[in-house]
């Protein structure tokens, strides 16, 4: 299997790999290769894509790079119906100078020799992965560098992508929010009334608030942007840690992007919420600068934990947009 990862955390992602109990054969620039696995690929936070069963092909040339990724696809989709989009995605290896530029000319080439080939299949082709996680079918080429790609039929999505920024948001931890949505399924609706501690300087009230959701903005200090004034908004200068909902009270949404010790955060501040039930989904971010990210995730994911006891389909990524964090978003199973 074909992992690939944010660029500049391959060393995180194989150790994750090999606390699942996969050695990396091979890796470079945001990606790493092991050994064909039995069973299902392993749920990861810093996979952002898993290729399945990858073939390499080589070619010296563009076209004949071109060529043998048509004989290959040709091959494998002859028992196949192509009746609606599906995407055919080229990639590349990270820190190869003129790499993309490569990949390009590629793709341009392997489109016109399909649609020489399978007009009507060309034109059904889309460059991108459908959103959000899970499996999908088409064409996955990654360039590991100028004359060799790793192709395969089958990819499945961590959920991570890019996100389109929004010059009202007051920070650009608005994308982080935005994407952790598409990663859950779902994202406030109007009425539904969000908790976000530590709130300051408003990019996730923003983001709940042009949904019509309600928020409740804890920070001591000021909003700003699209967040200052919003009439969706109630911003109270207070201390995160210090706030308990009212008796009866229930969140919809739990917002927590603060900066401070994971550890101290879990304990302290997200735990209480979880075993009290209140809220019902949440969107945490938890920084792992100072500490031993893979002894984080163990800790997360231990059958002991809060998330494991109470949300037990809490999904753990490191996000496109995300930094030397992870985030995690899930539902309380009561």
């Amino acid at each position: 299997m074909l992992f690939r990862c944010q660029p500049g955390f391959e060393d995180l992602l194989v150790g994750e790999l090999r606390a699942a109990g996969l050695a990396a054969s091979e890796r470079g620039g945001g990606w790493a290769l092991t050994a064909t696995a039995a069973g299902p690929a392993p749920e990861l936070c810093f996979a952002h894509a898993v290729h399945l069963a990858p073939v390499e092909l080589g070619g010296d040339s563009v076209n004949a790079l071109a060529a043998r990724i048509l004989d290959h696809f040709l091959a494998s989709a002859r028992e196949e119906r192509f009746d609606a989009p599906w995407p055919c995605v080229f990639s590349t290896a990270a820190g190869l100078d003129g790499l993309g530029r490569r990949a390009d000319a590629v793709a341009t080439a392997f489109q016109e020799l399909l649609k020489k080939r399978l007009g009507r299949v060309a034109r059904l082709a889309v460059e991108e992965i459908p959103r959000g996680p899970g499996a999908t079918r088409g064409l996955f080429v990654h360039f590991v560098d100028f004359k060799k790609v790793l192709v395969s039929r089958e990819l499945i999505s961590g959920g991570q992508r890019r996100m389109a920024d929004d010059p009202l948001a007051p920070s650009r931890s608005y994308l982080k929010v935005e994407e952790a949505y598409t990663l859950l399924g779902r994202e406030p609706a109007p009425g539904e009334l969000v908790v976000d501690l530590g709130a300051a300087p408003g990019g996730w009230s923003y983001s709940a608030a042009k949904r019509g959701a309600r928020v409740l903005a804890l920070d001591n200090g000021p909003l700003k942007g699209g967040a200052l004034d919003h009439p969706l908004i109630e911003h109270r200068r207070a201390d995160a840690y210090g706030y308990r909902p009212g008796p009866g009270e229930r969140a919809d949404w739990l917002f927590c992007d603060l900066v401070d010790d994971p550890h101290h955060v879990l304990q302290s501040l997200i735990a209480p919420w979880l075993e009290n039930a209140w809220c019902r989904r949440f969107v945490v971010i938890l920084k792992f600068g100072r500490v031993d990210p893979l002894a984080l995730l163990r800790e997360v994911r231990a059958p002991d934990s809060a998330f494991s006891r109470h949300a037990p389909g809490t999904r753990l990524r490191h996000l496109f947009h995300d930094r030397e964090e992870f985030t995690l978003v899930g539902e309380l199973c009561t």
